[in-house]
């Protein structure tokens, strides 16, 4: 019997594995662990939000299946939300689609206009399913280097002029997953006269579009006249209205694109719990002071955690968006990497961090720090981590 899987065999072993397995030893052994590994949004979703789930659960007729593409009303919900938030009309029925999270949207599209052996631009480092989205659907992955944003616009023109075949998409993401890097609308410009130049579809990612600190919001590629042309874009609730747990998310742009995730999804899924489709009808259209509140907890616990680390001996740079800080490591530490850096961390000072490598070969000296616990267990961390790095390089940490 086969047990050697194509898809499965296209999949690295997962880098974060080996941070997990300690994490779960040391709270097995009755450890406290700090975490601020994944980004697992704490805070409880706002209330008018879980009353109108409760609300439409109570229904019968709810419990029945739902629509693949999103029901009518949270279309046009998310349809509203482009128009208040970036000036962009959309078209409900063609131009926007609900997702199960932007994660299942963004791998589904993958499989959707992906054959084997087309070549995707992908950045790196990276949130992990736009490249392995791709990976699985069968694409060659060119991974190209994203340490900042104008440094991968120069290298998306340079890989697609020398990929063969010419490259069938390129995926962007700012704010950034992990680097919390942020760009204008003259980015996104300079993007699509690239793209348009080298016949791809662009792919972005704005799952973090409302949590952003000291600077304007950050825009849409869809606030450029034509975009839709050539451009679809993912956005998710989870963040914006602390609901990681309900999978909502939605896709909104390009109609061939759209049409395509659509056709996709209706083989594998008819749409997400309705009273959860209707929640978050009534988180987009309703009252959004509850979003202004979870950017000021992400605001203060990005302060404290800078300002505590910084007395700690740890200088990380403030990110101006995403709920992530992405933080060279300390210079005794460089050396070793990334992934013994957050092992040292997690056995000797009882912190939780994703080490840079997971995210991609140019991740490398780097550690991303979720903010998602509160400002005391923040402190509670820097104090750990001012006597960790008072000590020597210990052995490396064992599994």
């Amino acid at each position: 019997m086969q047990t050697d899987f194509y898809r499965i065999k296209r999949l690295p072993p997962y880098v974060f594995e080996q941070v997990n397995k300690l994490k779960a030893q040391a709270r097995a052994a009755g450890d406290d662990i700090i975490d601020f590994g994944m980004g697992n949004p704490d805070m409880p979703t706002p209330p008018h939000i879980v009353e109108k789930l409760c609300e439409v659960a109570h229904d019968p007729r709810s419990n029945r299946y739902s629509a693949s593409r999103g029901i009518k009303g949270l279309r046009k919900a998310m349809a509203g939300y482009y128009q208040r938030r970036f000036g962009v009309e959309l078209d409900a029925d063609s131009e926007v689609i609900a997702t199960l999270g932007s994660k299942e949207g963004f791998a589904n599209l993958a499989a959707a206009i992906t054959a084997p052996g087309d070549v995707v631009l992908v950045p790196n480092p990276a949130y992990p399913i736009h490249a392995f989205g791709f990976i699985l659907a069968g694409a060659a992955i060119r991974h190209i280097p994203a340490n900042n944003p104008e440094e991968y616009l120069r290298q998306i023109d340079r890989a697609a002029h020398h990929s063969i075949p010419s490259p069938l998409a390129v995926v962007v993401n700012y704010p950034s997953n992990p680097t919390a890097q942020v760009v204008g609308l003259d980015f996104y410009k300079e993007l699509l006269r690239i793209a348009r130049k080298h016949e791809m579809w662009v792919l972005s990612d704005l799952a973090y579009a409302d949590i952003y600190f000291d600077i304007e919001p950050p825009p849409s590629i869809l606030q450029i006249e034509g975009a839709k042309d050539i451009a679809i874009e993912f956005q998710s609730l989870s963040k914006t209205y602390a609901m990681p747990g309900w999978r909502m998310g939605f896709a909104a742009g390009n109609k061939t694109l759209i049409g395509a995730l659509a056709r996709i999804k209706s083989y594998l899924d008819y749409g997400a719990y309705t009273p959860i489709q209707v929640a978050a009808s009534a988180a987009l259209n309703g009252p959004q002071e509850c979003v202004d509140e979870i950017r000021a907890i992400y605001k203060s616990r990005r302060d404290v955690l800078v300002e505590s680390m910084g007395r700690a001996g740890w200088e990380i740079d403030s990110p101006p968006a995403s709920m992530f800080a992405w933080a060279k490591l300390p210079e005794q530490y460089r050396e070793h990497g990334s992934m013994e850096f957050a092992k040292q961390l997690l056995v000797h000072a009882k912190i939780a961090v994703a080490p840079g490598i997971g995210f991609g070969e140019y991740g490398e000296g780097y550690v991303r720090i979720g903010l998602v616990e509160n400002e005391h267990r923040i402190r509670q961390a820097a104090r750990n981590v001012k006597k960790f790095l008072s000590t020597r390089f210990n052995e490396p940490a064992e599994l």
